[in-house]
C-alpha cells in the first residue's frame, strides 16, 4: 500500500516532455522492495510481430498500437506497476494485463481512449480461457469515468493487493478505479501491455497480502443452482425447440453455482467465441446467422407449492431461449449492437422479465444461452420466494 509519493520532474532533450521519477514509501505490512525498470530496448520484453521500438512525442518507447508486449520470465503476485502511456487521436484500448497464465487466465485493466470522461472510460475484467467477459463485469468496481489525455504522455499506476486492485490515471493521489474483487482467482502470473505507446515501465513486487474476497450480496430470490451442457455450434441447433429426452440423457452435465450477485459466467467453464458479427459494420445484417456462435444449455428445477404464475427477471448475453417443462416461453437477443448500433449488451437482472406458469411440484427450467463476443452468461432472479423453493 503506498503511503506517500514524491514526484520529481525533469525536462528531456527533445523539449518539455516530462519523465517521472518515483520515490515510494511502502507500509510495513507489505514491506519495501526495489523497483525493477524495463526500458524499451530491454531484452526482458517478449514482443509481438507488430511491436517496435520507436520515438514518439520525444520519448524512446515501445509502440504497441496493434500489438502486445509481455515480460519474459517475470511474475507478480502483489505489487505496483508504473508506466507512462501515450496514444493517438484514434479509437484505442490501452491495456495492462497481470497475473496472466499460459492457458489464457488472468486479469486485465484497460482505458477506452475514445470514451474519455464517460462512465466506461476505464474497465477491469478477468480473463477466462482467453476471453474477457466485460459485458458481465460492469458498473461499480469494474467501470468508471476518467479523463484520458490524447497525443500526450501521462502516467498510469496499478496497485495490486491480494484480491483487490487500484488504478490511477494521471492523478497519483486518488485512484480512478477501485476493484474490490479480482474475479479470476489467479494469485500470481505474468505482466503485459497492449494497444498504446509505453515507456518508463517500473514494477515493484511486494510480499503477498491476505487474500480477502469482497463480493456483493446474493439476493435471496436468485436461482443459484444450475447444470451446464457442453458447448455446441448454435447454427446446428434449432434454438426454438426444447431438448429431447434422448439428447438430455446423452449430454454430460456440469453442476455449477451462480456467483454473487447471481451471475452464471459460462466463460468460466466453456471457452467462449470472440467473433466480429456481420452487423457490427452493417446494422441491417443483425438477423443474419452468425458463423461461429456457440450455445450452452443450462437447466435447473423449481419446486412450487401450488399452481401459480411467477415473474422471473432474467439477464443474458448474448441470446437466450427459455423453456419451461419442454415448452418455449421466450426468445431474446441482447448482443452488442443488436438492439441498436450503440447498444452494449451489458448483462443485469433487469434486462427482461418472463412470467412463468408454474405447476405444483417440480418444474424444469432450461435456458439455451448463445454467445458471439463480450461475455457469456446469465442471471435469473424472482421478485420473492413466496410459494417456491
Amino acid at each position: 500500500m503506498i503511503d506517500a509519493t514524491q514526484w520529481n520532474l525533469r525536462a528531456i532533450s527533445t523539449g518539455l516532455v516530462v519523465a517521472l521519477t518515483l520515490s515510494v514509501t511502502c507500509s510495513g505490512s507489505l514491506g519495501a522492495a526495489e523497483a525493477e525498470s524495463f526500458p524499451a530496448d530491454s531484452p526482458r520484453w517478449q514482443l509481438g510481430p507488430k511491436a517496435k521500438i520507436t520515438n514518439y512525442l520525444g520519448r524512446h518507447c515501445l509502440a504497441l498500437e496493434d500489438e502486445k508486449a509481455t515480460l519474459k520470465d517475470f511474475e507478480i503476485t502483489d505489487g505496483v506497476i508504473d508506466v507512462d502511456m501515450a496514444g493517438t487521436e484514434t479509437r484505442g484500448f490501452y491495456n495492462i494485463s497481470f497475473r496472466t497464465q499460459a492457458n489464457g487466465e488472468g486479469e486485465l485493466v484497460y482505458l477506452r481512449a475514445h470514451k474519455t470522461g464517460l462512465d466506461d472510460a476505464q474497465q477491469y475484467s478477468p480473463i477466462f480461457k482467453g476471453v474477457g467477459p466485460w459485458q458481465i463485469y460492469n458498473g461499480s468496481g469494474f467501470t468508471a469515468a476518467v479523463a484520458i489525455p490524447r497525443e500526450a504522455w501521462f502516467h498510469v499506476r496499478l496497485e495490486i493487493t491480494g484480491a483487490q486492485a487500484k488504478l490511477y490515471v494521471s492523478n497519483m493521489a486518488v485512484p480512478s478505479l477501485v476493484v474490490n474483487d479480482l474475479k479470476s482467482g489467479m494469485r500470481k502470473g505474468g505482466v503485459g501491455f497492449y494497444g498504446v505507446h509505453i515507456s518508463n515501465v517500473e514494477i515493484r513486487r511486494m510480499p503477498p497480502a491476505a487474500w480477502e474476497r469482497h463480493e456483493p450480496a446474493m439476493p435471496a430470490a436468485t436461482i443459484t443452482k444450475w447444470s451446464l451442457s457442453p458447448s455446441m455450434d448454435a447454427l446446428e441447433r434449432d434454438l426454438e425447440r426444447p431438448l429431447s429426452k434422448s439428447e438430455t440423457d446423452s449430454m454430460k452435465w456440469q453442476e455449477v453455482t451462480a456467483e454473487p450477485p447471481g451471475f452464471v459466467v459460462i466463460n468460466r467453464y466453456r471457452k467462449g467465441p470472440d467473433l466480429t458479427p456481420t452487423f457490427f459494420n452493417d446494422f441491417s445484417k443483425r438477423l443474419e446467422p452468425q458463423k461461429g456462435m456457440q450455445v450452452v444449455y443450462a437447466r435447473t428445477t423449481i419446486l412450487s407449492d401450488r399452481d401459480q404464475v411467477k415473474k422471473l427477471n432474467i439477464g443474458y448475453s448474448d441470446d437466450v431461449s427459455l423453456f419451461l417443462s419442454d415448452r418455449i416461453l421466450y426468445r431474446g437477443r441482447s448482443a452488442q449492437r443488436f438492439r441498436d448500433p450503440g447498444f452494449l449488451g451489458i448483462l443485469n437482472a433487469e434486462n427482461d422479465a418472463i412470467y412463468l406458469p408454474l405447476k405444483k411440484g417440480r418444474n424444469e427450467l432450461v435456458l439455451a444461452v448463445s454467445e458471439l463476443t463480450g461475455g457469456w452468461g446469465f442471471i435469473c432472479r424472482f421478485d420473492d420466494m413466496n410459494g417456491i423453493h
